[in-house]
């Protein structure tokens, strides 16, 4: 592979998407790039739950698994480095690597995932994706009956709460501040006895990542089992819209149905373009983005 720079797709990202997307591809006999950073952003979560035939193994195991039986496709190669250039050339795209590797590909897949904003809050990174939890489709079940926070505020915590409320009866909402519910909101927050915390969080205390009690600026303590957090979070990858990518107002790389962005050659798929993060739906979608990308090349190339 060390002398080939040319190729039909280069995907970016070689997490579930992108290998979902690679396998489509190498089953077409497509010649394939795949470049990763093997740095996924779940690799500090334990197991992965919600995705049949494979719930509650470890994400690495499912990934390494994956690229695997996708590398037994003799046209697809397989690339740790990560891409920090990207421009638009005659008859397709350039891609440079950090290592300094010029690449060349007629169409390009985006998987490149985003990236958690961690909260100012001494052990909050240590827990996260262990104890200090996003998404009740990933991890409720495994914390349900547990006493359990909610670290968000106004609609995105109401939301959480509504959620939780359904697999615990012990919810504790912790606003970090002024808590910014409408009134029917917080009359429904008491009707199921979800109560709010304003005083705002200086540490969590953890054994490793294993959540302990939350410690609060005036000096009180909580004990929780799980946190649920609604966190901000950036494109892990500034290349999609370096190349004109339109992105949501929420910041995902705005896609259509078939996973094509606004730029013609270059799709994504997985985390970097919906809310809804889940390996199964990173899956479904890279598959749809391979292809259709194969669909574009038969019908250039027939």
């Amino acid at each position: 592979m060390a002398d080939i720079k040319y190729f039909e797709v280069i995907i970016i990202g070689g997490s579930y998407a992108g290998l979902s997307a690679a396998m489509a591809l190498g089953r077409s006999l497509r010649k394939v790039l795949i470049i990763d950073s093997g740095l996924p952003c779940n690799r500090q979560t334990p197991y992965s739950h919600n995705f049949i035939t494979h719930d509650g193994e470890k994400p690495s195991e499912i990934s390494e698994k994956a690229k695997a039986e996708v590398l037994k496709y003799q046209t697809v190669s397989f690339l740790k480095d990560i891409a920090i250039g990207a421009e638009k050339v005659d008859e397709g795209f350039k891609i440079i690597t950090q290592s300094g590797i010029e690449f060349y590909a007629k169409k390009i897949i985006f998987a490149t995932g985003i990236k958690d904003t961690m909260l100012d809050i001494k052990g909050f990174a240590e827990c996260w994706g262990i104890s200090v939890i996003h998404c009740p489709y990933c991890h409720g079940y495994e914390f349900r009956g547990k006493v359990t926070g909610i670290l968000a505020n106004g609609a995105r915590a109401f939301h959480l709460a509504s959620m939780v409320n359904n697999l615990t009866d012990q919810v504790t909402l912790l606003t970090n501040g002024k808590p910014d519910f409408k009134d029917e909101q917080i009359l429904k927050l008491k009707q199921h006895g979800i109560q709010i915390i304003e005083t705002a969080i200086t540490a969590i205390e953890h054994q490793d990542g294993i959540i302990q009690q939350v410690i609060f600026a005036d000096g009180t303590s909580r004990r929780f089992e799980a946190l649920y957090a609604a966190l901000p979070f950036t494109q892990h990858s500034n290349l999609p819209v370096s190349l004109g990518c339109e992105l949501t107002e929420h910041g995902y790389i705005k896609v259509g149905p078939f996973q094509e962005t606004n730029i013609d050659g270059i799709y994504a798929c997985g985390d970097n373009t919906n809310m809804m993060r889940s390996v199964a739906l990173a899956v479904s979608t890279g598959g749809i983005a391979g292809a259709v990308i194969n669909g574009k090349l038969v019908e250039e190339n027939f």
